[in-house]
């Protein structure tokens, strides 16, 4: 039998038929609610009912604050309706078949872990780069979530000087969403009128604007890395999102991290960046996983 896993995001909930190796038999997306819960629970219900002949247990990937072994859903990430919500239980008003769920970014870090680049690591780091910033710590091969399970929020760092969270969280400095703001504000465009394929595109053509915008974001994210990297000494860290796709990324991190580290007048173990070895499909295996560890016999 085969799993039923599925990606919830801000625009899309992604879902996939799975077998227990993270092999991808099919594929399909809905477009995400941002009305009511119920609204989300049906179309959740209705993706399981196509498929509820073939499978034999459910997980998901979500954004917020997530007791897995509850299946509480504490503070929601931007899909408010998802508020102080048992996800499972609820799920359980038209199955019972096991189900998992989990952080989107520490999905992503599970998936590393499981299958990718972190695979024979003890320690490492995850930084998915989107809208905000999120991931997950790797310690001794583990996902580590801390006391309130709010290890790896890493929009919430502080990197700047004052007490405006919006003006001074690594989020607002370091997130694809940081780096349209700063091309739409140097080209004086709303920024409905760009994305990150566009952006790249410009920097592609040597875009003056674009490039300079790809170095502050670069400049920040490097800022932030080489602070984990003291804090918690990581074998690596990982960069995902839409955006790492894009090796000129690594290339400009890389290079602010070299700045950084040749005017220690110490020698400090240096951190090795590289990309996710999973993009699109890294909360579906992240997800995935997350339900075999907690169901081992399923």
């Amino acid at each position: 039998m085969k799993k039923l896993v599925f990606d919830v995001g801000a625009s899309a909930i992604k879902y996939a038929l799975m077998d227990n190796d993270a092999h991808i038999y099919e594929k399909g997306k809905e477009v995400t609610p941002h009305d009511h819960f119920e609204h989300f629970l049906t179309i959740l219900q209705t993706i399981y009912e196509k498929y509820q002949n073939e499978i034999d247990g459910m997980a998901l990937s979500l954004p917020g604050t997530i007791d897995s072994e509850l299946g509480q859903i504490y503070a929601p990430g931007g899909l408010l309706y998802n508020e102080n919500i048992n996800l499972v239980n609820e799920m359980h008003r038209f199955t019972q078949l096991p189900i998992a769920i989990e952080n989107d970014g520490k999905s992503a870090a599970l998936a590393e872990v499981w299958k990718g680049h972190l695979k024979d690591c003890q320690n490492g780091i995850v930084i998915v780069v989107g809208s905000g910033l999120g991931g997950g710590i790797i310690k001794d091969c583990q996902l580590w979530k801390g006391e309130h399970l709010f290890a790896g929020e890493f929009s919430y760092i502080y990197q700047g000087e004052g007490t405006s969270f919006m003006e001074n969280a690594w989020a607002v400095k370091g997130s694809t969403t940081a780096l349209i703001m700063d091309v739409a504000r140097r080209k004086n465009l709303e920024m409905s009128q760009l994305d990150g394929y566009r952006i790249f595109g410009l920097i592609e053509q040597l875009d003056q604007d674009a490039c300079a915008a790809l170095q502050t974001l670069a400049q920040n994210l490097a800022t932030g890395i080489y602070n984990l990297q003291c804090i918690l000494d990581p074998q690596k860290i990982l960069i995902g999102g839409g955006i790492s796709q894009q090796p000129i990324l690594i290339e400009k991190i890389q290079e602010e991290l070299n700045k950084i580290y040749e005017n220690i007048p110490f020698d400090i173990p240096h951190a090795y960046i590289e990309n996710c070895c999973y993009y699109n499909d890294s909360n579906l295996i992240g997800a995935l996983y997350r339900f075999l560890m907690m169901y081992p016999s399923e």
